[in-house]
């Protein structure tokens, strides 16, 4: 609730703030005006105070008065919010100059006593003008929030249009020339919610966004390839098929999005998902644990019952006949313990509530409290291994993707036979993949990737039979160029989607170990003259599906390689050593160029991609740096070793950066230096992952060699701290580019630098 984004309920504004720009705008007004509230306990003020309250004052009704033009500047591009907003404006400006002239110097007194000045005798007024102020500057940041959630349902109405008549046309040509025109509304509408995504407050809905958006990216290269295929063959059923079961999940992601961004409710988010495993023993341990301040928490039954609802969740586990008879003896075996701990516990538990004296638990009632709680944690454990060891084991077998080649072979040479059998493997390894996205739901550990677990089963689900369909139409038509790339298309977002799945084990392992990193925040508010639908002030270059497949497959092992890079700098004690900060601020760059080929995080153009590439390079050149100071320290055979790993990285730095600043025209030559930026930087984050772990056996050796001697070896002192820091690259972008423009909030941020005197 958007009672205030600093939690001061004092300020309540009866709105609810959905986005971190609209709350991040109203913390540095919120902190002021708090200050000056704060002030009104003491009367009698120094002249210096004095000074200072009217400063920030005189500074809150300035700020007010831009924010008030910007508001106003937005209403008249906007006529349906003329009124709501302007309204909004002109309650702001009146409570701006209120308090403007509550901290007039002017207005004081002295007092006759000890001639110090009395001011602000009127508390209630200033508590009155602080409300009206914060309550209007949010109606006006949440109806300017309203015009981006327009220009989404704008683009998505568009979309929409140019899908249906996509989904009609009888002609290439005719196809030709609509598709062109679907890219480029694609191109927008990806922007759009990227920028929502990352502005969004909930963290269920961020998930649920990325999914959609997922799903649109991939199904964009598959119905290129679907309706061409269907152009081609218009009496092939399998390939209909293909083709409709493509703009039907097209459809279902548009219309996801949209009631993410409206809140609206579909049948299908009304039903409430079944409670995971995880959030099942987060609750009984909770209840466990509550017993130690509250004999009477909860009763007996009730603990009885959780305990049960719990133990039918394994059952996941249990009655599947991918389980082994060891895994399943270990659950039944855990659960049975659980259920002996909490038997125990009961039954002291109910003596305790029997004693008269007793309030809280005792001693005995302490020991089954801890039984409890680790019986339950080891089943916790032994279900995560079990999950997490079934996908590990899928991705290493499916990895070879025997199946799909199989497929690719047989449809090429017609054989219906063959298709037929390899279809059916393909189907049984789809099972076991949905299966173990469900177990892995039920371990995962948060909200977001419960969501992401869904969508992964979800589109193995869908993929699986669109693959088998494909490669129906290729054996029926084994000469057509057109129906074997659309295979290729298919059975590549499958493999991708196995990509994703590795993803989302690491991450599901970080949550279990306690690894979980804040991710910084991004704000998107629009600006006058930014904000109406019309975006092509940014000449998006379009990818053909060739490129964007390239692209998407690139940035992906992006992704893969920063993981393993951040992985490998844990592994370091030292963690501020120059080498670990270095190698951490290049891995997330990284990361920003692999959002960028998702079409989300801070990078929106090829532009900002090469500021960011060349920002990266001269992180690599600090990196080597630091290890020609490091290999100064080593022997000859180690420090060889080092050095020329650290000579190729200095070439593969200053190709980074002389490509990043060679300027290029046209569209063939900008997706080539998109295309050699990330080949590049794959092979820098390659050279980083050799280096890391060698350094550190070396760093940890000499370190215990110094240690034993006594007496350490003269190393040099580390360099200063010149690397920037995680996405410092893309956050220095100063491209304005009409998306994630902040022209609302700067009018109050500069509100943080006054001091609350």
């Amino acid at each position: 609730m958007a009672s205030s984004p600093c939690g001061n309920s004092n300020f309540d504004s009866g709105l609810e703030i959905k986005t971190r720009s609209v709350e991040q705008t109203l913390i540095p007004l919120v902190s002021q005006i708090t200050t000056l509230i704060n002030h009104k306990d003491k009367p009698k003020k120094s002249e210096r105070t004095l000074t200072a309250i009217h400063r920030v004052g005189q500074a809150v009704s300035v700020a007010v008065g831009r924010f008030v033009t910007v508001g106003e500047a937005i209403a008249t591009e906007n006529q349906e919010l003329k009124d709501e907003m302007g309204q909004a404006c002109f309650e702001a400006r009146r409570a701006g100059d209120a308090i403007a002239q509550l901290t007039d110097v002017g207005s004081a007194l002295p007092s006759q006593l000890d001639g110090r000045v009395t001011v602000f005798s009127d508390r209630t007024a200033m508590v009155k003008a602080a409300r009206l102020l914060l309550s209007s500057v949010t109606k006006v940041l949440v109806l300017a929030d309203r015009i981006v959630i327009k220009q989404i349902i704008t683009s998505r109405n568009k979309v929409l249009v140019t899908l249906d008549h996509l989904e009609r046309v009888s002609t290439f040509q005719e196809f030709v020339q609509i598709f062109s025109q679907f890219g480029n509304e694609m191109v927008e509408f990806a922007h759009l919610t990227g920028d929502r995504q990352n502005d969004l407050k909930d963290e269920k809905k961020k998930a649920r966004m990325a999914a959609a958006r997922a799903v649109l990216e991939k199904c964009t290269m598959m119905l290129l390839t679907a309706s061409k295929t269907c152009l081609r063959h218009p009496d092939c059923e399998s390939a209909r098929i293909n083709k409709d079961a493509v703009f039907h999940r097209m459809r279902c992601a548009l219309e996801q999005v949209i009631e993410i961004v409206t809140e609206a409710r579909s049948c299908g988010e009304n039903k409430i998902l079944p409670a995971s495993i995880y959030n099942c023993i987060k609750d009984f341990k909770s209840s466990v644990e509550c017993l130690r301040e509250n004999l009477y928490s909860l009763s007996p039954q009730s603990m009885g019952s959780q305990l049960e609802a719990l133990v039918e969740r394994t059952e996941d586990f249990t009655d599947s006949a991918y389980t082994s008879h060891e895994q399943r003896q270990a659950i039944l075996g855990l659960c049975q313990l659980a259920c002996q701990d909490t038997n125990q516990l009961v039954h002291v538990w109910v003596e305790a509530q029997q004693s008269a004296h007793a309030k809280e638990a005792t001693e005995d009632m302490e020991v089954a409290i801890l039984k409890t709680c680790q019986s339950i944690t080891d089943l916790k454990r032994e279900l995560h291994k079990v999950a997490v060891g079934r996908a590990s084991d899928l991705l290493k077998v499916h990895g070879e993707q025997l199946p799909l080649r199989a497929l690719k072979a047989a449809g090429a040479e017609g054989n219906l036979e063959v298709v037929a059998e390899y279809s059916r493997t393909l189907t049984e390894q789809k099972d076991q993949l949905v299966e173990t996205c469900r177990l892995l739901c039920h371990v995962c550990g948060t909200e977001p990737l419960e969501i992401t677990c869904i969508h992964a089963e979800e589109t193995f689900r869908v993929i699986g039979p669109q693959i088998i369909s494909a490669a129906q139409t290729l054996a029926l038509h084994p000469s057509s160029k057109i129906a074997k790339e659309n295979l290729e298309v298919f059975c590549e977002t499958w493999e991708s989607q196995l990509c994703d799945m590795a993803l989302l084990l690491r991450e599901i392992n970080d949550v279990f170990e306690g690894r979980r990193g804040d991710k910084r925040p991004y704000l998107s508010l629009p600006r006058p003259g930014k904000h109406s639908t019309n975006l092509k002030a940014v000449k998006a270059v379009k990818l053909d599906a060739e490129e964007q497949t390239s692209v998407a497959k690139l940035g992906l092992e992006l992704r893969l390689l920063s993981s393993d890079v951040d992985t490998e700098v844990e592994k370091w004690e030292e963690q501020e050593h120059d080498i670990v900060r270095q190698s951490q601020s290049l891995a997330s760059m990284a990361y920003s160029m692999y959002l960028f080929t998702r079409g989300e995080g801070l990078l929106k153009t090829t532009l900002d991609l090469f500021h960011q590439a060349e920002v990266l390079s001269e992180e690599g050149l600090q990196l080597c740096s630091s290890l020609r100071t490091f290999s100064t320290q080593l022997v000859d055979e180690e420090k060889s070793v080092v050095m020329t790993e650290m000579e190729k990285l200095v070439a593969l730095c200053q190709q980074l950066q002389m490509g990043a600043k060679t300027p290029v025209q046209g569209k063939t030559a900008t997706f080539q230096k998109v295309d050699s930026s990330i080949q590049t930087t794959r092979s820098i984050l390659t050279m980083v992952l050799f280096l890391l772990p060698f350094c550190n056996k070396l760093n940890r050796k000499y370190k215990s060699e110094r240690s034993s001697l006594g007496s350490p070896q003269d190393w040099k002192e580390r360099q200063d701290a010149t690397s920037p820091v995680k996405e410092q690259g893309a956050h220095n972008n100063k491209n304005s580019n009409g998306f994630g423009v902040k022209s609302l909030e700067q009018h109050m941020a500069g509100l943080n630098l006054l001091e609350s005197k």
